[in-house]
């Protein structure tokens, strides 16, 4: 019998049961087992905005294209969507426990790109973003000051250049968004009135910012094919994209007259000003102005080691903090 021969051999039983517990030992790590299983379903969420329209206009015009080119892709159980008043659209597509959300992710692109054509172009100028991350809120990160030294759009925009790049590629997170004044913008504030005294339209006006506010390839001077004696090469630099409110200023809407014709710029028509992008959100922390940052993990991190990067990310980048501003 196998059970006496190891048992008149004390020893020998006893060194294949080292063996045997060493052998698991070493390969336990690679066996395929799931601690702690997944439970939720898995999510992948399309974004975009339509600058300045309202939330109707926003479920019809990008909620409708976009819902029905991706309703009934693979292993999807339901969606649901938010059209916010400030112009941003969201639709969230819940999949099935255990789906491949890199496969989901191609598909979702695949139909949103597909209804690209129907959106409007206000819309494609923005993009839609399709990405895996988690529905619920992680953590949120508030930047603010106690004398309030600076103002919302500073803090919006500190957190948009300095934060939400190296928190976005922090292990297990999703998505980082920051709420509050929002990015610089150049804002145009027509005067109707004088729009009306030069016959202009606000469409002249667009479309001559858009064709003035542009990178120009000027090109070289002494490229080849040149004269032998040609000693130099230079490239030609000049004005590009416009980044101040004077620049904007000058952009020429219309020339009015004849032999001796008279330019009208858009500082006649208009006040130009660097401002926020949008004025319908705010942000405050303990009554003092402030910029959130919200931290969204993707679907099944572990929340818990996630937060702890996080925490050890913001607190190395707060030492380098301007002088007052706190998180």
């Amino acid at each position: 019998m196998i059970s006496r021969f190891f048992i008149e051999r004390p020893i020998f039983a006893n060194v294949i049961a080292l063996v045997t517990v060493l052998i698991g030992a070493v390969f336990i790590y690679g066996l395929p087992i799931a601690q702690y299983p997944e439970i939720v379903p898995p999510t992948i969420q399309v974004s975009t905005r339509y600058p300045g329209a309202s939330a109707e206009v926003v479920a019809a015009t990008i909620g409708v294209p976009l819902e029905q080119a991706i309703n009934g892709v693979e292993n999807s159980i339901y969606m649901s969507s938010t059209s916010a008043s400030d112009g941003s659209y969201t639709l969230t597509i819940t999949f099935d426990v255990g789906t491949d959300l890199d496969t989901s992710l191609a598909l979702v692109q695949n139909l949103a790109n597909s209804a690209l054509a129907q959106l409007p172009g206000g819309v494609t100028v923005q993009g839609v973003n399709v990405r895996k991350v988690s529905p619920n809120i992680l953590l949120v990160a508030s930047l603010y000051a106690e004398d309030e030294r600076f103002d919302e759009i500073f803090y919006s925009n500190y957190a948009l250049i300095n934060l939400q790049n190296p928190l976005a590629r922090i292990q297990g997170v999703g998505q980082v968004r920051i709420f509050g004044a929002g990015p610089y913008s150049m804002r145009v504030w027509l005067d109707p009135k004088r729009l009306q005294t030069f016959g202009l339209t606000t469409a002249d006006v667009l479309a001559a910012i858009r064709g003035q506010n542009i990178e120009v390839v000027a090109g070289q001077l002494g490229a080849p094919p040149v004269p032998e004696d040609q000693p130099f090469q230079f490239t030609i630099n000049a004005l590009g994209r416009l980044s101040d409110a004077g620049q904007f200023e000058a952009i020429t809407i219309k020339s009015v007259g004849g032999t001796a014709p008279q330019l009208v710029r858009l500082r006649d028509v208009a006040r130009v000003d660097l401002s926020q992008q949008s004025f319908s959100n705010y942000s405050r922390f303990t009554g003092h102005k402030s910029a959130q940052i919200v931290v969204f993990a993707l679907p099944g991190a572990n929340a818990i080691q996630v937060a702890n990067r996080v925490y050890a990310a913001m607190a190395e980048m707060s030492k380098q903090f301007p002088d007052g501003m706190k998180y």
